[in-house]
């Protein structure tokens, strides 16, 4: 017998569904949904250090698992269910070239490296279990809206469970090559969509209920279960302390949504003897969440947000014909789906949100990179949100932060060779567009005759710059 169940999120109606329904929102109100458990009947570790047991048997795919080790702390699906292909071998990396760039004291700035995941990116923690509850449900096939990540999870762990290819809606123009490939390789039906990820969002929703598909968004509360082990991997990795700072990108807030239900759970199970402040970092040129939690005052207030705020925000955008634009693809939304609980998540963790320009995500993805981990340019957001909370003394220099950098550096290699390339037109046609005004920590090459002299004068005029 199953202790988890589906139950809304607003508190004036708390409707409940069982765990097996394919439900991607509340039939009575329409709100969104939350995964929940009778946890006083289930077995639950009197310490998160019991979860270290796992590292012997990883011989055992859901011990292996970065997700599935944890499940005792995901007991909405059996084993017989679980669709796993290894993902969440992640690390958790002290950088102190980052530190320095963000103003930190040494040892204090952490990097969550989620681009190890298989298919590069953060997304594979929510789509193992996603695509779980879609075998508990009995799905036949999958879909999602995405603006790259999304879709390449997707259709790889489709295509490694043997599953019908998915069919995943872009934006025409709004994917990175570097995703757009994955979803290629991987067998997905691709659907380009003449508009963008909030074009794609309402259009797959509508199709998935014409044709009874799976949706694999993050509106799916099961995504948002996976996603919440990324917090138990930090704090597997600080040795169970909890730091003073999680920061994350926010784009459509699946994970700072993931990141507050965890902490709260933790605290409640008394795992936890306290939770980590929440920084979540917006880029300028799609920040909704920051014009309306720090401009507008917008709050969770108990469940019951005053969403007249949205909808006259969501006016203007309107009206303005005003779309989402940013070189942080993976955050370039405007319209947030999961942004009641992300406004959850800040009441929990005593949240901040800021937003931050191009050139300050490009110039933190540069030293992110120069510090030996490369990253996707929205995971740069989370370093330099950083950087602009030293700078207000919001974040003091001797907390310990952990920045989420959520996807590879190859997933958008376009960016990355227009910011360090020595092609101006380049560099205007893919940053410049954005706002983009130099490469500040650019790393050129050194044009050279096919000549060894040359060669050599080369190397030794420019060895050590």
């Amino acid at each position: 017998m199953s202790h988890a169940y589906q139950r809304c999120i607003n508190p004036d109606c708390a409707a409940t569904y069982d765990v097996a329904e394919p439900l991607f929102g509340c039939s009575a109100c329409g709100d969104l949904l939350d995964v929940a458990y009778e946890w006083d009947r289930l077995p639950l570790p009197r310490s998160l250090r019991e979860f270290e047991a796992s590292w012997s048997e990883r011989d055992n795919p859901l011990c292996f698992s970065g997700v599935w080790r944890f499940r005792a702390l995901l007991p909405f699906v059996t084993s017989e269910y679980v669709v796993t292909i290894g993902e969440g071998q992640t690390l958790l990396r002290q950088s102190e070239r980052v530190a320095a760039y963000v103003g930190l004291s040494p040892g204090r700035l952490f990097l969550q490296y989620e681009g190890l995941n298989p298919s590069g990116s953060f997304k594979d923690n929510g789509m193992t279990a996603c695509l779980s509850h879609a075998r508990l449900c009995g799905a036949k096939r999958a879909a999602c809206a995405s603006t790259g990540n999304t879709s390449a999870s997707l259709a790889l762990f489709c295509a490694a469970a043997g599953w019908p290819s998915p069919i995943v809606f872009v934006g025409s123009g709004k994917i990175a090559y570097g995703k757009l490939s994955q979803a290629l390789e991987y067998g997905a039906l691709t659907l380009q969509i003449m508009g963008d990820f909030d074009d794609a969002m309402r259009q797959v929703q509508q199709a998935a209920r014409h044709l009874k598909l799976y949706l694999a968004n993050s509106l799916n509360p099961f995504r948002l279960e996976g996603q919440k082990a990324i917090m138990y991997r930090v704090l597997e990795s600080l040795r169970w302390t909890v730091p003073d700072w999680i920061v994350v990108p926010g784009g459509n807030l699946g994970n700072s949504s993931a990141f507050g239900k965890a902490w709260q759970e933790l605290r409640d199970l008394g795992l936890v003897d306290r939770v980590p402040r929440l920084a979540i970092i917006n880029a300028a040129g799609a920040d909704t969440l920051y014009q309306l939690y720090e401009v507008r005052g917008l709050r969770w207030n108990g469940g019951r947000p005053d969403m007249r705020l949205v909808e006259e925000f969501y006016r203007q955008l309107d009206a303005q014909n005003k779309r989402a634009n940013t070189i942080a693809s993976a955050i370039e939304i405007n319209r947030p789906v999961n942004l009641k609980k992300a406004l959850r998540a800040l009441e929990i963790c005593d949240g901040v949100v800021r937003r931050v320009t191009d050139q300050e995500i490009l110039d933190a993805k540069a030293q992110v990179g120069a510090g030996g981990l490369g990253c996707e340019p929205a995971s740069a957001a989370s370093v330099a949100g950083v950087k602009r909370l030293v700078e207000e003394g919001v974040i003091g220099r001797d907390e310990t932060v952990v920045c989420i950098l959520t996807g590879h550096l190859l997933k958008d290699p376009v960016a990355t060779v227009a910011y360090h390339g020595t092609d101006q037109k380049q560099f205007e046609a893919v940053l410049g567009s954005r706002g983009v005004k130099r490469a500040t920590f650019a790393n050129r090459p050194v044009v050279v005759p096919n000549d060894l002299e040359e060669i050599l004068r080369a190397i030794q005029l420019y060895a050590t710059r």
